[in-house]
């Protein structure tokens, strides 16, 4: 699978109905740190998929999934478990650093 770009279209069938976790990168393409963070959400997408949905939202496309996610800075990364906000971070991480915080956020 890849990343899912999320609209305000599908939503609610990828985020909301989603059986697994969500890991929601809000980014916009002029932000510099959220384009070091595609390849790193990319590596995870592809590590952890099986466990994990990874999905992204672009602020100048779906301003009001941001408004809704309370989206002050970019990249945001909300955790989702049952359609329920577990945490949230933002700014650059690194790989290592953005696994550690999914585990916090989304581990049993």
């Amino acid at each position: 699978m890849a990343v899912i770009a999320i609209t305000e279209q599908n939503h609610k069938k990828e985020i909301e109905e989603s059986t697994k976790p969500v890991i929601l990168d809000i980014y916009a393409p002029w932000c510099g740190p959220c384009q070091h963070m595609m390849p790193i959400v990319d590596e995870l997408e592809k590590e952890l998929s099986d466990l994990y949905k990874f999905a992204k939202i672009n602020v100048d496309e779906a301003r009001e999934l941001s408004i809704k996610y309370g989206v002050s800075s970019v990249p945001t990364f909300v955790f989702i478990k049952d359609n329920e906000v577990k945490g949230k971070e933002t700014g650059y991480m690194s790989k290592n650093d953005l696994k550690a915080k999914i585990d916090t956020h989304l581990g049993s």
